[in-house]
C-alpha cells in the first residue's frame, strides 16, 4: 500500500485508467468474435458489425489504447475476411 500522498494518487488514477482501458480492449475483442461467429454462420448483419468495429477501433486508438497501427490492422483483417467469405 502507498505511503505518500502522490503514490496513493497515481494508484487511484491507475485503476481508473486500467478500467477504461480494459473496456476498450474488452469491446474490440466482443465484435471480432461476433464477426468471426456471423461469418461461419453465414449471418446478415456483418456490415453493421463491421461498422461498430471501426468505431471501437478508432476510439480505442485515438485514445491510445492501442497502436494506430494495430488498429489498421485489426480492421483490414476484419474486412478482408467478411470479403472472402461473400
Amino acid at each position: 500500500m502507498p505511503n505518500l500522498k502522490t503514490a496513493k494518487k497515481n494508484l487511484r488514477k491507475t485503476k481508473k485508467r486500467t478500467a477504461l482501458n480494459k473496456k476498450y480492449k474488452n469491446k474490440i475483442d466482443y465484435l471480432i468474435r461476433k464477426i468471426k461467429n456471423g461469418v461461419k454462420e453465414g449471418a446478415k448483419n456483418l456490415q453493421e458489425l463491421l461498422k461498430n468495429l471501426y468505431k471501437a477501433v478508432d476510439k480505442a486508438a485515438k485514445e491510445k489504447v492501442i497502436h494506430k497501427n494495430k488498429a489498421s490492422r485489426i480492421k483490414s483483417k476484419m474486412a478482408k475476411l467478411i470479403k472472402n467469405k461473400k
